[in-house]
């Protein structure tokens, strides 16, 4: 029954025509693949989004340093492929590293709450920045851990590490774009689950009232402490698909406090906590910065490049949503829905009578 009334619904089938509008976009050659390449960031930045949002939007975690779970990511893979292990089996050890760098500074920091557990992930992020800068430094005179520089490399620095390019270049990004189409869908159908699931309950249990869910029998810390790994493990493989996609990284690209930034903004602008708002705030947010990074702005005879400011506007951005729609997309969305069904049961309240 339930299967029927789906299907007269024009939803599903306007999600069918999307899924295969994306399926078609390789082979379409639009824009040179400029399409090909918008859309597979944008499949990336869904699945951070989401990622990003078992955590901050569900559990109710507000987290600044989840680009340290990127950078792992992103040079466990550059490491071990540089190494000869094959690309694709670096993925799921990225998505596990991260995860368990998770457990070793999210155990301790999610005892902290509200602003206190925000400032510290911002100090962690930081730290892991400044210590991937500078680790080849640190372990070159170390008689046990030298023997993992290769050519006296392992981070590379603030110069970063370049991967092997393919030869066949246009059909791996084609692969590259479907891979990363196939992990958003599994990033949203965990996401689904975990907000169905016993365990999505107990989070937004804490996210309501922590000391109400511990007093109801919540293991708040374990709960925590899962979602922070479940988030870092989902983050970490999209590390891994980027490093594989650019064939270049270096720590103030992945480990910046910009894409840290991002990851926050984009839940927050689509709907904080809900299955569609990281979805419709990573496309707004992958649309406007390819918009601003390759704008400019032109007052009288000054020219300003908007490259330089998107901070800026992110923020204000961030500013106007929390102070008049904190729901973001969705809730607006919600709001709009009301007004609407109000104005014509109205109108049809007044044909009747």
């Amino acid at each position: 029954m339930q299967v029927q009334e789906a299907l007269r619904s024009w939803k599903p089938w306007v999600g069918l025509l999307f899924v295969l509008f994306l399926l078609w976009v390789p082979s379409s050659g639009i824009a040179g693949g400029y399409l090909q390449t918008l859309c597979f960031l944008t499949f990336l930045y869904v699945t951070l989004s989401t990622g990003w949002n078992i955590l901050g939007g569900y559990a109710g975690q507000t987290s600044f340093g989840h680009a340290t779970f990127y950078g792992l990511g992103a040079y466990t893979t550059a490491i071990l492929v540089l190494r000869g292990v094959p690309p694709l089996m670096t993925m799921p050890l990225a998505g596990l590293i991260a995860a368990l760098y998770a457990l070793l500074w999210g155990y301790p920091c999610l005892r902290l709450r509200g602003q206190y557990f925000a400032i510290a992930t911002i100090g962690v992020g930081e730290a892991t920045r400044l210590l991937m800068l500078n680790l080849d430094d640190l372990i070159k005179n170390n008689l046990w851990l030298n023997r993992f520089l290769q050519d006296g490399v392992l981070t590379g620095g603030a110069t970063g590490l370049m991967l092997p390019t393919p030869e066949n270049i246009s059909s791996y990004a084609v692969g590259f774009y479907y891979g990363a189409m196939g992990l958003m869908f599994a990033a949203l159908l965990a996401s689904w689950w975990v907000k169905n699931s016993k365990f999505g309950l107990g989070l937004f249990a804490i996210n309501m009232d922590i000391d109400a869910a511990e007093t109801i029998g919540v293991n708040t810390v374990y709960y925590k402490n899962l979602a922070l790994m479940l988030s870092a493990f989902m983050v970490g493989i999209c590390g891994s698909v980027y490093a594989q996609y650019m064939f270049y990284i270096d720590p103030q690209t992945v480990f910046g406090f910009p894409m840290s930034i991002a990851m926050v903004l984009m839940p927050t602008i689509g709907g904080i906590g809900t299955l569609a708002g990281p979805i419709l705030g990573a496309v707004v947010y992958i649309v406007v910065q390819d918009r601003i990074l390759t704008a400019n702005l032109e007052i009288g005879t000054l020219k300003l490049s908007l490259s330089s400011l998107h901070l800026l506007l992110y923020g204000g951005l961030l500013v106007l949503i929390i102070l008049f729609e904190p729901k973001g997309i969705v809730g607006l969305q919600q709001r709009l829905a009301r007004w609407w069904k109000k104005r014509t049961g109205g109108v049809i309240a007044r044909k009747t009578t």
